[in-house]
């Protein structure tokens, strides 16, 4: 405290020359008019600089945060939407429909990182938030693969440019159905397999995931046609599609909990042993 006493006595030629000037100027534009104007406009035009600035610096910090509440909020809007889809398509009201038109639900999750050949992409999310091995990955483009390992609070997924990824697909609004595989070459085209040649499919139609799945909703996009020609000597099409999710650019994606799997899991099992 006696240092800062000290500091003032030496400096209180300077302070009081300042406190002066601060009066002279107050004193100025407040007698004049075009001064007190041209004074505020520009002490508001540089405060208001400032304070843009400061709102741009709070946006960044917290545009993470609510970067995941919008997809937690487009999570909840994709559930909402999956349901209303499945009121359409399923039987009247009954316990069946109601387990059917609720049996999914959907993790926001931020993709950390990606692989460099795109294969494999890692999640800020895990088991604690009710992630699981084999549930499906879906973006606001469609499909992106399905969850191959999970720890407490990060899970890996395996994505359409995977080698052992396979999706039951259909041509949508028609009863054509096939296997998206990806093409191993170009990261962006996949071909939907085992389609007859006696079926019509067109370029520019748009292949769907089917209710065969498991670990997807139907319906969900998959790509958009993009060539179509017969197999030389086969009985089948070669169809080549676009992906509609671009691998390369994914920030958030949702996991897709399909609640009734383990009992679906069960029936097939038993079937397999008989």
């Amino acid at each position: 405290m006696q240092r800062l006493f000290y500091f003032f006595y030496q400096s209180r030629a300077f302070l009081l020359f300042a406190l002066l000037e601060a009066i002279s100027v107050w004193l100025i534009t407040k007698s004049n008019n075009y001064i007190n104007s041209s004074f505020f406009n520009t002490s508001n035009y540089y405060v208001g600089m400032i304070l843009e600035a400061r709102n741009n610096i709070n946006e960044y910090f917290w545009l993470t945060r609510s970067n995941q509440q919008l997809a937690d909020e487009n999570a909840n809007l994709r559930k909402q939407l999956t349901i209303a889809l499945q009121k359409k398509i399923l039987t009247p009201p009954n316990q069946s429909f109601y387990l059917k038109a609720h049996q999914y639900n959907f993790i926001a999750a931020q993709v950390i990182n990606v692989s460099a050949n795109k294969s494999v992409v890692t999640l800020n999310k895990g088991a604690e938030d009710g992630v699981k091995i084999d549930m499906g990955v879906i973006s606001p483009q469609g499909v992106v693969g399905k969850i191959r390992t999970v720890s407490g609070h990060f899970s890996t997924a395996i994505t359409l440019l995977h080698e052992r990824m396979l999706i039951s697909s259909k041509v949508k609004n028609k009863e054509i159905y096939g296997s998206t595989k990806w093409d191993g070459v170009d990261p962006r085209i996949a071909n939907l397999l085992y389609v007859p040649r006696h079926h019509s499919v067109n370029k520019g139609d748009t292949i769907v995931t089917t209710q065969y799945n498991g670990i997807f909703p139907e319906g969900v996009v998959v790509g958009i046609v993009k060539n179509v020609a017969l197999k030389t000597g086969k009985a089948e099409y070669n169809i080549e599609i676009e992906l509609a999710t671009d691998f390369s650019a994914m920030s958030y994606v949702y996991v897709v909990e399909n609640k009734l799997k383990q009992e679906i899991d069960s029936l097939h099992t038993v079937s397999a042993e008989h």
